[in-house]
């Protein structure tokens, strides 16, 4: 069920099936359209596939999903930013609006690295391993 612009709800969900229902649009609205959702998750899939050919612990898959995580949660809310922004001015320029839209990007930047730390720590070594053929 998804809201449509002349359901004009203005309280709190009463059910909680109701904010699900809301944050998997959401979601789906993310997915769908936002070019930059999708190559991150291509890249968290193809982390996890390397994990499983790998065979990570499992200290090393809370840190890899919480990295992949981290980076979904960052661009889902530069993009809530960047709505939001786009509504406020009508899309027009503002230099405080270019800072908060700089500032989410730099948000998703900063997850994206840490994702790639954590990914180096996690498989360079066991690449380095396969490769030398130990």
């Amino acid at each position: 069920m998804r809201m449509a612009w002349n359901d004009k709800q203005t309280e709190k969900n009463r059910r909680f099936i109701q904010s699900l229902t809301h944050a998997l649009y959401g979601l789906k609205t993310v997915i769908k359209e936002e070019r930059n959702m999708k190559y991150h998750m291509l890249l968290g899939l193809s982390a996890v596939i390397l994990g499983v050919f790998c065979h990570i612990s499992i200290a090393e898959w809370l840190w890899l999903i919480c990295a992949i995580v981290l980076v979904l949660m960052a661009e889902m809310t530069n993009t809530a930013f960047e709505v939001l922004v786009d509504l406020v001015t009508n899309k027009t320029y503002h230099p405080l609006a270019k800072k908060v839209k700089d500032m989410a990007a730099g948000m998703v930047l900063l997850s994206a690295f840490f994702a790639l730390f954590v990914g180096m720590i996690i498989f360079l070594p066991k690449i380095i391993s396969f490769l030398v053929g130990r």
